[in-house]
């Protein structure tokens, strides 16, 4: 962990890595942005990325791999059946969470779909901290509902509470009275709640949540695609933490329970994903569906190269100094856009910086969708592609009518060892300049509208010519730069 103050007094994150492979960006003229954005429908999802300067969309696939992640990519056995390559991660995996059985997948959404075509029936309901669109859509595809119960500082925007992640203990033993245990296939809970932040869950939390678990004889299932900064987080602001290991906060963690699944594109740093078993009982329910809709069991729709950087980059999660190059720099972006008054959500989390939308553009309203359209509008300004996660990200309600989010976010995810602070400094610059000029900025219509998980493939429009005004007013201030 690396977090140094200079002597002129500016404290900043440090860099625990050197760049030994680059790959050329492009930065496009404000105009050519603009007809960039139009072609896409002012969907980010549909730019193209030769287009984009700063991508950050996500972290997805998208994090650096480490020299021993790429060496360990050669030693791959690519045997269809009993491969060494699959050994190696299962033992890794072993070491680090303590559990006994895995199933590979190709990434996190497919064990979303493992887990609930085998637990989740009409009428099930699933508590959790907070949802993920993919998570919910595979729950309500085979007939079940979520409840989310994250505590309720986890939908403030801007709050100080270290845990905004965690469970609300006694709204989860309400559910349970309520609806009784039979209708829950499981409690579910998110390492670092995606759609409200990047938010981490405490250690002591997950404890109360076992407890009522085995209270009612229910399984509880983490989601650990997040984990590696929900790690760091308890590590530093946990206090009865501090002293662990960060494999000793791990395996703590991964004894309260019963399945761990994860998509590798973010912990791993690598394309791929899997479901950690501790009952053999439980493995054997689901590991029928793995040759089905992944693959064999022995690498279950990845790439057995991609599995050995797996291996490796799990083994590397467990060192502070790697874990904690995400947190620093969000941190010291979500510091640095704070100082000028732009609305960001505190404390910093997990992932990426989240720009509270809401509040940026507070005079679009929500059924404009305002977290999309700032998307589109810092795209124009600066060439920065993020994501939108809010009422766009969100499903109609049966009846057709708009479900309006929680919060009203614009992602702007920071992979791991992807970024240099130069960049983070633009990006800052571009925000900042389009905050003083936020009111140029208008809403968003669709005019292509998928039914399931839209802000992947729906394509809109700007409600008026306000792109153009905003071309004009960033030639205006910068001239001819780009």
């Amino acid at each position: 962990m690396a977090n140094i103050k200079f002597f002129s007094g500016e404290q900043v994150p440090l860099e625990m890595h050197k760049v030994k492979i680059v790959q050329k960006l492009d930065l496009l003229p404000v105009e050519h942005r603009l007809e960039a954005m139009t072609e896409a429908g002012n969907n980010t999802f549909l730019l193209n990325n030769k287009d984009v300067y700063l991508d950050m969309l996500t972290d997805s696939g998208v994090n650096a791999m480490s020299d021993r992640q790429q060496g360990a990519m050669f030693i791959a056995d690519d045997s269809y059946a009993g491969s060494e390559t699959f050994n190696r991660l299962k033992n890794q995996l072993k070491e680090i969470f303590g559990m006994d059985f895995f199933l590979p997948t190709h990434q996190g959404r497919a064990a979303e779909n493992i887990l609930a075509r085998t637990f989740v029936t009409p009428g099930s309901i699933v508590p959790m901290n907070y949802h993920f669109t993919t998570t919910k859509s595979h729950i309500t595809l085979n007939g079940g509902t979520i409840e989310e119960l994250v505590i309720d500082e986890g939908l403030k925007v801007t709050s100080e509470h270290p845990f905004k992640g965690n469970m609300d203990i006694e709204k989860l033993s309400e559910l349970i009275e309520t609806h009784g245990a039979d209708k829950i296939p499981f409690v579910r809970m998110e390492a670092g709640t995606n759609l409200i932040g990047g938010q981490p869950f405490s250690l002591e939390n997950l404890k109360a949540i076992r407890a009522v678990c085995d209270k009612h004889s229910l399984l509880l299932v983490l989601d650990a695609s997040l984990l590696a900064d929900n790690l760091y987080f308890i590590k530093q602001r946990e206090a009865a933490c501090r002293h662990m290991s960060i494999r000793e906060i791990t395996l703590e963690l991964a004894s309260l329970c019963d399945i761990i699944y994860f998509s590798a594109r973010k912990l791993g740093c690598a394309r791929g994903g899997g479901i950690c078993i501790k009952e053999e009982q439980v493995y054997n329910r689901m590991r029928e569906l793995i040759p089905l809709f992944e693959g064999f069991l022995t690498y279950g729709g990845m790439s057995v190269k991609e599995m050995e950087a797996i291996t490796v980059g799990l083994d590397e999660t467990m060192d502070e100094d790697m874990i904690s190059q995400g947190p620093l720099f969000i941190s010291y972006m979500v510091d640095e856009l704070s100082k000028r008054g732009i609305p960001v959500v505190t404390p910093a989390g997990g992932l990426g910086c989240h720009i509270n939308a809401m509040e940026f553009l507070s005079h679009i309203p929500q059924k404009e969708y305002p977290a999309g359209a700032l998307a589109a509008a810092l795209y124009i300004a600066g060439g920065i592609r993020g994501m939108e996660r809010g009422t766009l990200s969100e499903q109609r309600n049966p009846d057709g009518s708009e479900r309006f989010s929680d919060m009203e976010l614009l992602r702007l995810a920071v992979p791991r060892r992807v970024f240099t602070l130069s960049q983070i400094k633009y990006a800052i610059d571009r925000i900042t300049w389009l905050y003083e000029n936020r009111k140029l900025v208008e809403g968003l219509v669709f005019t292509e509208e998928p039914a399931t998980l839209r802000f992947f493939l729906g394509r809109l429009e700007p409600v008026s010519p306000w792109q153009e005004k905003l071309v004009k007013q960033f030639r205006k201030d910068f001239g001819n730069s780009l």
